[in-house]
């Protein structure tokens, strides 16, 4: 009778109305999210000069475009989001490969869409395809499938060709965060240990060919600079050397709010994107980094508990590798501000300034959202 009953509850789930949805919606992924993007505003402000203009008030505009975007996500049918998870990769790689040929430069990387009235950077958008694509991908693998190392090609391949274009842009940051999503994501699914201790010697070995062959000048100075932070202080290490000061100087409670002296009088670069931790950290000390610490802790820990209680393979994969790139975003952002990483272009998520990081996220924790609402249901695509 139980087994009778959870399979109508099943069977049943892709049809729930929509106050049923909101029953089981996670306000405990919600909120947290809302607080980030409130703090982001309030930080973006000050980076204005105590003022909407430029950041914030475009900001918001764009936090309410990726409201929208997060609650289609999260009340539309989740098979049709399986359905569409190719077409939603493909989308995303053919505009990476227009970055190629007419992408906008700026800070000296070819990174951009110029569509007129705003910039997209397809990178952005293409890191949350990915994670989608594979977890429609592997949904249908049980244990045998899992082991045989033909069922990897595919995923291989829809990790290298985003990559090696996005290299080529060049944005190292985001071509990291693409390798460590997949190799996580054949983690979970059970590949072999064996493969990757391979794939970490053909790493170590190829890593001479890629600092000679594979890097700009201005990223090996970079890789310079973080062994030897006095290497060129007024070129390559300005940035993080000003990061550095602007951040110790906020100490426990920090300076103050609009009282920055770093961020305010313009020494800090990129203060309101790459390095927005940073100002974070000048105005409101160590007590404002750790609240927004404790805040993304908050976020993975709800993310957690979303794949370890969902009962289909679909929602289980999603959430992991969202929380995984969730994770990348801000564990790399932060060490590289405060100087444990060398420096990459990966915005802090939520409170970045820009809207392609924006969006994409807001769509993945509304996937997330749409898994947990479905937690009950039994979603599987096989094959390709």
């Amino acid at each position: 009778m139980a087994m009778q009953a959870r399979q109508t509850r099943v069977s049943n789930s892709s049809m729930m109305t929509f106050s049923e949805k909101m029953k089981r919606f996670s306000w405990g992924l919600f909120i947290p999210m809302i607080l980030v993007l409130v703090i982001s505003e309030l930080v973006l402000f000050s980076a204005g000069g105590g003022s909407w203009h430029p950041f914030a008030i475009s900001q918001l505009m764009k936090i309410f475009m990726g409201l929208i975007v997060f609650f289609f996500a999260a009340f539309t049918d989740i098979k049709l989001w399986i359905k569409s998870a190719y077409i939603i990769y493909a989308v995303a790689f053919i505009m990476i490969i227009m970055v190629t040929f007419v992408g906008h430069t700026g800070m000296g990387a070819q990174r951009w869409l110029d569509l007129g009235l705003f910039h997209v950077q397809p990178s952005e958008f293409i890191k949350i395809s990915l994670v989608l694509v594979l977890s429609r991908y592997f949904s249908w693998m049980n244990w045998k499938d899992s082991i045989e190392i033909k069922n990897y090609i595919i995923p291989i391949i829809l990790m290298v060709l985003p990559f090696s274009l996005i290299v080529m842009q060049p944005d190292l940051g985001t071509a990291i965060s693409l390798g460590l999503i997949t190799v996580v994501m054949f983690f979970i699914t059970g590949a072999k240990r064996q493969w990757f201790i391979i794939a970490g010697i053909l790493a170590i070995l190829a890593a001479p060919v890629v600092w000679f062959g594979g890097l700009h000048d201005y990223q090996r100075d970079r890789i310079i600079t973080f062994i030897n932070p006095d290497y060129d202080s007024k070129g390559a290490g300005y940035q993080i050397n000003q990061a550095k000061i602007a951040f110790g100087s906020g100490g426990l409670v920090g300076k103050g709010y609009l009282s920055g002296t770093q961020s305010q009088q313009s020494f800090l670069p990129e203060k309101q994107t790459d390095f927005i931790f940073t100002m974070l950290g000048e105005e409101f000390g160590f007590a404002g980094t750790f609240l927004l610490l404790l805040i993304y802790g908050t976020i993975i820990a709800v993310l957690f508990w979303m794949a370890k209680t969902c009962r289909n393979r679909f929602g289980q994969l999603f959430c992991f590798g969202f929380m995984l790139n969730f994770f990348i975003y801000y564990f790399i952002n932060i060490s590289m501000v405060l100087g444990l990483i060398p420096t990459v272009g990966v915005p802090l998520p939520l409170m970045s300034f820009g809207g392609s990081s924006l969006l994409s996220l807001m769509f993945g924790f509304g996937l997330c959202q749409n898994a947990h609402i479905n937690k009950d249901q039994q979603l599987s695509a096989k094959g390709f």
